[in-house]
């Protein structure tokens, strides 16, 4: 993927800042780091998760794999992992410019904004990017920036709610 996203970067003649993917132990932003820092070492990378289950952010603060409380809900569910994983750890403690975090609400807005503006159906742990965009989490004025959309599994009654 995140050879793909610097292809086609490059192809629109445009130099990527940042790269926000949604994370849960790491996997996926762990090999999206690798790929783009390969082809276009000056992008950050940055990792999104539902806040409560904001493991990788405070882990990337503190230096050290760090837990989520037990008993944390999120609608994210497919996010929840308990804490990043150890291999993929230690790579994203290397490549990842830091760690992002939206609540339950933002990723509402952010699934609602999918849906009307982009005309795609994504689940809450796939839209976290979308939604640290949208509330500001980092500065995109003037900036390029790759957000990746994942995964459409989302509850027929939860769509529903957040688009009404």
């Amino acid at each position: 993927m995140g050879l793909e996203i610097v292809e086609q970067a490059t192809a629109a003649g445009a130099a990527l800042d940042d790269v926000l993917v949604c994370t849960s132990g790491g996997g996926l932003v762990a090999g999206t780091a690798l790929a783009v820092r390969a082809r276009s070492p000056a992008t950050r990378i940055w990792s999104v998760e539902p806040a409560g289950h904001d493991d990788h952010r405070r882990s990337l603060a503190s230096g050290r794999r760090e837990s989520n409380a037990p008993g944390t809900r999120s609608i994210c569910d497919a996010l929840l992992a308990p804490e990043p994983g150890l291999l993929t750890f230690a790579i994203n403690r290397q490549l990842l410019a830091g760690g992002l975090a939206v609540s339950d609400e933002e990723v509402r807005a952010a699934i609602a904004y999918a849906v009307r503006t982009l005309k795609l159906v994504v689940e809450p742990g796939g839209a976290v990017a979308l939604a640290a965009l949208m509330a500001g989490r980092i500065e995109a004025r003037g900036r390029t920036i790759a957000v990746v959309l994942s995964g459409g599994n989302i509850d027929d009654a939860l769509l529903r709610e957040v688009l009404s």
